[in-house]
């Protein structure tokens, strides 16, 4: 059954955006609470209480495996989504334009070094934003709360986490609109708006104002609008596919609007370590408490035995003194065990146990394809999820906006189709590598070096290792024109050598050349060349 968005209601809202604003809180407020719980078993800072200021102390878990378990998934989820030294995307041309330039090769390698240069283009405005470091943060915000916000500016990603935006989403999970709640300080605000704005002294005096975004999904694209104090000051309209607001979740359900996070399905194995490992730090606290006692109607006094020194003599009875100790080390037995089974079960689902660990600074493409495959396994679809929903948009808004500056290459017009490739299949950037040596080994293993010489192209070859590797070629590798003439001019001085060495080779191939219409020479440094008639 396919849906049809409705946003008739959506745009019939002509309230203001705080009044639409506190509307949408009330369905975000279960999912906001359930992220609170969850941050007070991992990492409390990251959604605290409500009421908290600058000067509010964060409660700590008695436990440390909750935060370690999303620190440990957010590096693996950010080696995967975002590999260093590495393209994450793809670009390729579609299968009818190949069919169609296949009578020229040289055309097609032209294509296929054109998108690599776009990508390496696209890779370079990435790490120089450090856009990593926020998509860092939004992964932990992600893995507790299940949803989180990114805008894509200029200068970088913004992070709105979930106590700070609304949602709407149709029965398919598009969006239909997001309001963004944020403070902004007087003083930012335009001289001309500012009028508008500020109506009194009260208001002037406020350390910040509200700043509302509205983010509406129309027939035809997205229109986004600010409001501050119930005044427009900023609209603009987006393509589907280049708006630069991507809302996250990491499970998707669909007819809800919210997402919910990792944590919230291992809540109770989280919950009950915390119990568990505070009883035993408080029993243990008790255990270790030892007290001697006097009997009353004894001969031994209470002040004897506290003031007296190691070794010293003093006058009493020893049956007068008893030592109180709870002996109850044994029956934590069952707490430890427990504890264990819970942390086991634990590891599993944070990947604590993971087979791939870091053994060097530079990650490799077999270890972010191994940390890929081991997510899409262990998390059930969530990392396909993060690709469509977070890959996808965020590359085609990266590249709408270097197209609007002009910083990518231009490609052939009427001839290239590009498509953009994320998640596993993205990856196979380096397996294509792999998949061409291994390849050229068999071909050399099995038929011989001569035989390999004889059927490839190399030009052909070192163009695709190039793009493989992400290497520019421009000036690097020798043109066929350059080749040719190297060959002629090796030619000629071998020529000459034989030439002084015996007069009657020099005849023949004279005889030869002229036949053949071409003539010694020598060029402006004196080296020998062929000249042509």
């Amino acid at each position: 059954m396919e849906y049809k968005i409705n946003t008739q209601n959506v745009n019939e809202d002509m309230s203001s955006l705080e009044s639409q604003y506190s509307k949408l809180e009330l369905d975000r407020e279960i999912y906001l609470e359930r992220g609170r719980r969850n941050a007070e078993l991992t990492i409390p800072h990251l959604y605290p209480p409500k009421g908290s200021n600058e000067a509010t102390e964060y409660p700590t878990p008695y436990q440390s495996v909750g935060a370690r378990g999303v620190t440990n998934l957010a590096s693996k989820l950010m080696l995967a989504l975002f590999p260093p030294q590495a393209p994450f995307f793809r670009l390729d041309v579609d299968e009818l334009v190949y069919k169609s330039i296949q009578g020229d090769p040289q055309q097609k390698a032209t294509i296929e070094q054109g998108l690599a240069k776009i990508e390496k283009a696209v890779m370079d405005s990435i790490e120089s934003n450090n856009d990593r470091v926020a998509v860092y943060e939004a992964l932990k915000h992600l893995i507790v709360s299940g949803n989180v916000l990114l805008q894509i500016t200029d200068e970088g990603l913004r992070v709105f986490t979930l106590d700070k935006y609304v949602i709407k989403r149709d029965p398919q999970g598009r969006i239909l609109k997001i309001i963004i709640k944020e403070g902004v300080s007087p003083t930012t605000i335009p001289e001309k708006l500012r009028a508008k704005i500020i109506t009194d002294k009260i208001q002037e005096e406020k350390k910040s104002l509200n700043l509302f975004t509205c983010i509406t999904r129309t027939k035809k694209n997205y229109y986004v609008h600010q409001e501050i104090n119930k005044v427009k000051v900023y609209e603009e309209t987006y393509d589907f596919d280049k708006v630069p607001y991507i809302a996250l979740r990491f499970n998707r359900i669909d007819g809800m609007n919210y997402g919910r996070g990792h944590c919230e399905s291992y809540e109770g194995d989280l919950r009950s370590l915390e119990g568990l490992t505070r009883a035993i730090l408080e029993g243990s606290s008790a255990s270790s408490k030892m007290l001697f006692m006097i009997a009353p109607n004894g001969t031994t006094r209470a002040s004897s035995i506290a003031k007296a020194p190691n070794g010293a003599i003093i006058e009493g009875d020893a049956k007068d003194v008893s030592v109180l100790q709870a002996n109850k080390f044994a029956d934590f037995r069952v707490a430890y065990e427990a504890m264990g089974r819970i942390e086991q079960r634990l590891q599993f689902a944070f990947l604590l146990n993971a087979s791939v660990q870091r053994q060097a600074e530079r990650v490799t493409a077999t270890e972010v394809q191994l940390v890929a495959n081991e997510l899409q396994d262990a998390l059930g679809g969530v990392y396909g999820i993060l690709t469509t929903e977070f890959q996808l948009p965020y590359i085609n808004t990266k590249m709408a906006m270097l197209r609007q500056k002009k910083l990518l290459p231009e490609l052939p017009k009427d001839i290239v189709k590009t498509k953009i490739i994320v998640g596993m299949e993205a990856l196979g950037r380096a397996s294509d590598r792999l998949k061409l040596l291994q390849f050229m080994s068999d071909l050399a293993n099995t038929l011989g070096a001569e035989t390999l010489a004889q059927y490839i192209n190399l030009d052909d070859a070192i163009k695709k290792f190039a793009v493989a590797n992400g290497i520019d070629t421009q000036g690097l590798i020798k043109s066929p024109e350059q080749i040719q003439q190297e060959q002629q001019q090796a030619q000629a001085q071998q020529l000459a050598q034989q030439t002084f060495a015996d007069p009657r080779v020099a005849i023949e191939a004279g005889k030869s050349m002229r036949d053949a219409g071409v003539s010694i020479g020598a060029d402006e440094n004196g080296a020998v060349e062929l000249q042509q008639e």
